[in-house]
């Protein structure tokens, strides 16, 4: 049976790989990939001196700041606190709960969105009601981020959360036996016995997360986006399917992607390193 998986990576994950060489020719659907070509560095150069490439780099970069700093964090804090919770309806019905948005689509969630904060949606509405100035929030670049996050950070932590309590689950009964006998509370058994209990699966996930730190989802983004707020909206991906897919310049979004996908593989040989440095624990 693991014949048949490593076929499928073969064919599916490495045998794609030589569509990376599109990146260094001038790709011409009517030639063909052999028959187009050979420009070298050309669009990598291209790319550099973009007018674009500041706002493109800073917009990505900082979503993918925000969503370590806020998206990271909150669904370990959110495991620690269910766990607190004795098991019953209350804790069961919260973690429904709290999984159901990451099985609602992209396209729904921004969809909602759209009706509450758009200038006649619900939010707008209880402004006027309250006598306040409507927002657009839809139109105005510097919402894009916070609704960005917040969204995310609602759609995922309750998905992103299991990991950490399946991780808790497998530390020592004895050990909070021993913390009670000592007379330790709530607050100090976390501290020094759920945190440093899945303390290595915090450490790879962060290791992970930093690795696909430019690799920002495409659909949500796009979905969200409109020219009014291309100035904290426009990120990598958008800008490769502009120029890939709607202009056609296949090599110049080509060699785009293959660059976030080197960067992204430093970041995480770098973080990976600090880690093992500062923790002594890593992926490899």
């Amino acid at each position: 049976m693991s014949i048949i998986g490593i076929i499928w990576v073969i064919l599916f994950k490495y045998f794609p790989m030589w569509g990376t060489l599109t990146a260094f020719k001038r790709y011409n659907l009517y030639k063909g990939f052999w028959a187009s070509e050979w420009v070298g560095f050309k669009y990598f150069q291209q790319f550099f001196t973009d007018i674009y490439f500041t706002r493109l780099m800073r917009n990505t970069f900082l979503l993918g700041l925000y969503n370590i700093i806020w998206g990271f964090p909150i669904p370990i804090i959110f495991a620690l606190l269910l766990n607190e919770v004795k098991d019953g309806p209350f804790k069961r019905i919260s973690q429904t709960i709290s999984y159901l948005p990451h099985f609602i689509s992209t396209v729904v969630i921004v969809a909602l969105m759209m009706q509450l904060l758009s200038s006649d949606g619900v939010i707008n509405k209880l402004f006027e009601f309250l006598g306040m100035q409507k927002i657009n929030f839809f139109m105005e670049p510097k919402f894009f981020r916070t609704l960005y996050i917040s969204s995310g950070i609602w759609q995922s932590v309750g998905w992103n959360s299991i990991i950490y309590l399946a991780s808790i689950a497998g530390i020592d009964p004895q050990l909070y036996d021993a913390a009670n006998i000592d007379g330790a509370n709530g607050l100090h058994k976390i501290i020094h016995i759920t945190l440093p209990g899945i303390s290595n699966t915090i450490v790879v996930l962060l290791i992970l997360n930093i690795g696909s730190f430019l690799s920002i989802g495409f659909e949500k983004v796009y979905l969200m986006q409109n020219p009014a707020i291309y100035e904290t909206s426009d990120i990598i991906s958008t800008y490769v399917y502009r120029r890939g897919i709607i202009e056609a310049n296949f090599g110049y979004a080509t060699a785009i992607g293959l660059l976030n996908s080197v960067v992204s593989f430093i970041l995480l040989v770098i973080s990976n390193s600090l880690s093992k440095k500062c923790f002594d624990k890593g992926l490899y």
